[in-house]
């Protein structure tokens, strides 16, 4: 623990005080430095970095001591330059984390020193997540349950914000109707089925048979293997000849082979920037999510209540973020990847 919080350590009222720990953070003049894993150019490979640790926080942002943070196929995008940030290189990636608060602005109202949260922090305020230390604003931030594992709360932030905005902006989800999400096997898959079933929907999810039970527990009505010649059939067979209203891409390059299964006037969306062109009044949309903190705090506190968990399928340092980003992008991952800093 730093020296800051441990004088921030109030022994009479067993608790954290934020004022202490402010004046002891540092600020201007401080040269003291933190380890990270990011870029120096824009397409540059992934490395280890020495980076300059956190100012005092201004008054909406709270300083978080990074536990784990999500690898995924978004942070290729902001590597190569296709999603801006907020920051520029030299910069650590990562924009979903899961930690402890060490600090907090004098405006902040709704955390504490010592609570532990997780956040998708952008617009990045100082540095990306894959960092031992990271600057979130408040708004962004929400509690992390007791329940939910560093390493699920790291990854989490990303899919259940897609998840939930997805379908709750760019759809109506109607109870009862049928709804195809395609790539349900991933973790954000995973995440749409799980919101799409608590908003009543009755789910035709495609993913692998390795995949099918954890699909299915959360909240899936069918589960099609998208390997097989006839899953398309099997999706018809399901929905009706006519189609689903409504489905949901999150497989790379996909969207437009889903076209066909959308029914006259039906929505496809896709969180992989590949929406096809319009046919028979078919409305189509690419998303891209938003950070939300309270959003955040209501899906993380579900999931737990739901008893969901997500697949965690390797723990990496910050010395190996550059194979595990290569992993995800290559699609071997089987779940979610996490890097911890404090390894």
């Amino acid at each position: 623990m730093p020296s800051w919080a441990i004088l921030a350590w109030n022994q009479g009222t067993g608790r954290f005080l934020p004022e202490l720990a402010l004046a002891h953070y540092g600020g201007a003049g401080d040269d003291r430095r933190m380890k990270g894993a990011g870029i120096r150019e824009i397409g540059g490979q992934v490395q280890l970095l020495e980076l300059p640790d956190p100012p005092n926080p201004k008054p909406d942002e709270i300083v978080i001591e990074v536990r784990a943070a999500g690898v995924a196929n978004w942070d290729e995008i902001v590597r190569t330059g296709g999603w801006d940030v907020g920051i520029k290189p030299p910069m650590a990636l990562g924009v979903s984390a899961s930690g402890v608060v060490r600090a907090v602005g004098k405006g902040v109202r709704r955390f504490h020193v010592g609570d532990d949260v997780l956040t998708h922090p952008l617009p990045l305020r100082h540095q990306g997540a894959w960092a031992q230390q990271l600057v979130a604003a408040e708004s962004t931030v929400a509690r992390k349950p007791t329940r939910m594992s560093w390493e699920e709360a790291g990854f989490f932030p990303v899919p259940a914000l897609t998840a939930s905005q997805v379908l709750t902006k760019t759809v109506d989800v109607r109870p009862g109707e049928f709804i195809l999400i395609h790539g349900a096997g991933g973790v954000t898959g995973g995440m749409l089925v799980a919101v799409a079933s608590e908003l009543g929907a009755q789910v035709i999810a495609t993913a692998s048979p390795g995949n099918a039970g954890r699909v299915q527990s959360y909240g899936a009505t069918a589960v099609v293997d998208y390997h097989a010649d006839n899953w398309r059939q099997d999706v018809r067979r399901i929905a009706g000849e006519g189609g689903v209203r409504i489905a949901v891409n999150a497989v790379g390059g996909a969207a437009p082979s889903l076209m066909a299964l959308v029914a006259n006037g039906g929505k496809l969306t896709t969180i992989t920037s590949d929406g096809p062109a319009t046919e028979r009044g078919v409305g189509v949309v690419n998303f891209y999510v938003s950070p939300d903190g309270e959003a955040l705090d209501r899906l993380a506190v579900d999931f737990v209540d739901r008893r969901l968990t997500l697949p965690i399928a390797a723990v990496r340092r910050l010395s190996e973020a550059g194979a595990a980003l290569q992993m995800t992008v290559a699609g071997k991952a089987r779940g979610a990847v996490v890097i911890d800093p404090t390894q």
